[in-house]
């Protein structure tokens, strides 16, 4: 049975690949979408935006409290070792174990994360910790002769180099090093870290340049299940280092990880996905970004917008999370996760492994890129449908801690795994956390955008004027704001209509409502001057809606309003009807969120995806109406 599945889902697969291919050569105009720079909008400063209370702020005080209990020494431990230097401390387990490939790749997001909340808040604590851990790092690079800095031995990219294999992706791991680093620069001007990855990266310089092209190609190519040799955002990191250097060498170092295989493909609209592993791909896409924010090179622009359009409208699950299966599972991963399948066929991938957390973790990253690129209401709706059903979900909201994939079948329970795995969704969870409090608000000389409803405030310092905004929403539908303001100010201030929104909605400028057509995936635009203690309210119109797989609309998940609602069920779920007498049948309880669905003779209790925890859960549901 399950061979003659796999059959009938590749012979559907290749179907629908075959329309995917076609329909991206209809992929929107990227010069007519892109905004000049003195038009686009800017994100504010992590530190110019503050979360006032509520559950998110919450959800990021715990993960800040899970990030605490790290002692340094014994995330120091395996650089120690391998630098030839004492270490008494007890080393890690899980994926950071002293014989695990991939060790030494949280000590690189940890740092990250705590630049992060540094630069947020000023933590002093954590600026004493990572000052002793840069210092450490900087004695370990030194005994290793200047240059190289890892928790692994040099040999691993000797192995690379000659085998193209046969070690655990010793470039993912050193990007994390590298990135941590410079992170650690930028917050708080170490200029000892600073030099830690000049020094690394003239230590890759060193080994490529020894290389011919063919070999750096084969070490670089990564269509393959599971690849070893997966390089990280090594390409981002090297732009990022380039914009702050300004030194060629590493913008040609840069480039070497910018492989045509994978971006002409993108550039030319076809989609080449399917198979790939998604989060060795993901990360290189985040570095293409980052060169064309360097250079003006409008290739490279073209080719993130490409992908992203092939992501999100043909690899996407309802919440905005992708990766499962792979076609052709030729490892013991891939058949079950990590991996994009054929196009626009999900209805068949719904193991207990989809949707990898780092997946959605970097795809947020392009789609915000995207939007201060464009300001197209159609990025913000993606991110935010993201952040509370796919980021949010993915976040135990008492311990902090996270799962390595998302299922979304039936019936499935989140496996929150324990601090001490260190599998790579740890590290991007720590850093997403930290950073809740961006890409909410975004200006330009004239406009103040608002993209996320989430209880915050926004110091706008060249206007004189801060604005704040109070509720509980998702739970609550209404969303209130204030102005405070040194002087009269005038600006444009556009307030984000989701795709779900209607036109019932309202928005309200000091109590009195505003005479505007609501139109959802738009901004609702009030340009005036603004004076202290101005007030905005928008009310929001909640209703329940279904989304079907795109390949069998009888795969269905059900929504209230921004969220993506799960059954609390321990078996599959299965209901009978259409659209009009399955959303009929939902109530809500008074004063809750959770839900009732009566549908053949059963009552199933639906909640938040977000706020499910320990329960066992399904969010796709499959009607069936044989009879």
């Amino acid at each position: 049975m399950y061979k003659s599945n796999n059959v009938a889902k590749n012979l559907l697969g290749i179907l629908f690949s075959s329309i995917s291919f076609l329909n991206a050569q209809n992929l929107p105009n990227c010069e007519n979408q892109f905004l000049d720079k003195d038009k686009r909008p800017i994100i504010f400063r992590t530190k110019d935006v503050v979360l006032s209370e509520s559950w998110i702020k919450n959800r990021e005080a715990v993960n800040t409290m899970y990030i605490y209990q790290f002692e340094p020494d014994r995330l120091l431990h395996n650089f120690r070792i391998n630098a030839g230097i004492e270490s008494k401390a007890q080393p890690l387990g899980g994926w950071e174990s002293p014989k695990v490939g991939l060790r030494g790749h949280f000590v690189g997001h940890y740092l990250s994360a705590c630049a992060s909340l540094i630069e947020k808040t000023g933590d002093t604590l954590l600026q004493k910790r990572v000052k002793y851990m840069v210092d450490v790092l900087g004695d370990c690079q030194q005994k290793l002769g200047g240059k190289y800095l890892s928790a692994f031995p040099e040999n691993d990219f000797t192995t690379l180099e000659t085998q193209f294999g046969g070690v655990w992706a010793p470039y993912y791991t050193y990007h994390k090093i590298m990135q941590g680093m410079l992170d650690i620069y930028k917050a708080t001007g170490n200029k000892k870290a600073y030099a830690i990855v000049v020094n690394m990266a003239a230590y890759v310089k060193e080994r490529m340049d020894k290389l011919s092209p063919e070999t750096i190609e084969k070490m670089l190519y990564t269509p393959q299940a599971n690849p070893g040799n997966e390089a990280g955002g090594m390409n981002d990191v090297l732009h990022n280092l380039f914009k702050m250097s300004n030194d060629s060498t590493h913008y040609r170092l840069a480039c070497l990880f910018d492989r045509k295989w994978f971006s002409q493909p993108l550039y030319e609209g076809k989609d080449i996905l399917s198979g790939l592993h998604s989060n060795t791909h993901l990360p290189l896409v985040i570095g293409f970004a980052k060169r064309y924010e360097n250079t003006g090179d409008s290739y490279y622009r073209d080719v993130v917008s490409h992908f992203w359009d092939i992501l999100e409208h043909h690899h996407c699950y309802v919440n905005g999370s992708s990766s499962g299966p792979r076609p052709i599972a030729n490892t013991p991963a891939a058949q079950t996760s990590e991996h994009w399948g054929y196009a626009d066929c999900l209805s068949a991938t719904l193991t207990d492994k989809t949707s990898e957390s780092c997946v959605s973790h970097n795809t947020q990253k392009i789609t915000s890129t995207l939007f201060r690129w464009t300001a197209r209401p159609e990025y913000a709706d993606v991110y935010m449908n993201t952040l509370y059903n796919s980021v949010f979900a993915l976040q135990n909201a008492e311990t902090g801690w996270n799962v390595y994939s998302l299922p979304l079948g039936s019936p499935n329970k989140k496996n929150f795994e324990k601090p001490d795995g260190f599998f790579c969704c740890n590290g991007t969870t720590i850093e997403a956390f930290t950073g809740l409090n961006t890409n909410i608000y975004f200006y330009n000389n004239n406009n103040l955008w608002v993209n996320l409803y989430i209880p915050s405030s926004v110091n706008w310092k060249s206007k004189g004027i801060t604005l704040s905004q109070s509720s509980d929403f998702p739970d609550s539908s209404v969303v209130k704001f204030s102005v405070t303001a040194k002087k009269s100010t005038s600006f444009a201030l556009k307030l984000f209509i989701p795709s779900w929104a209607d036109a019932q909605t309202q928005v309200f400028v000091n109590d009195e409502p505003l005479k505007i057509s609501i139109c959802p995936m738009s901004y609702v635009t009030i340009d005036r001057k603004w004076k202290n203690s101005d007030k905005i309210e928008i009310r929001f119109n909640y209703d329940y809606h279904l989304k079907p797989m795109p390949d069998n609309s009888k795969v269905i998940a059900l929504f209230y309003g921004p969220v993506l609602l799960a059954f609390q069920v321990n078996e599959e779920t299965i209901l009978k009807g259409n659209e009009v007498d399955i959303l009929k049948n939902i109530s809500k309880q008074e004063n809750s969120m959770s839900f009732t669905l009566k549908n053949n003779g059963k009552e199933y209790t639906l909640l938040p995806f977000y706020k499910v925890t320990n329960a066992s859960y399904g969010v796709y549901a499959t009607i069936r109406n044989e009879y």
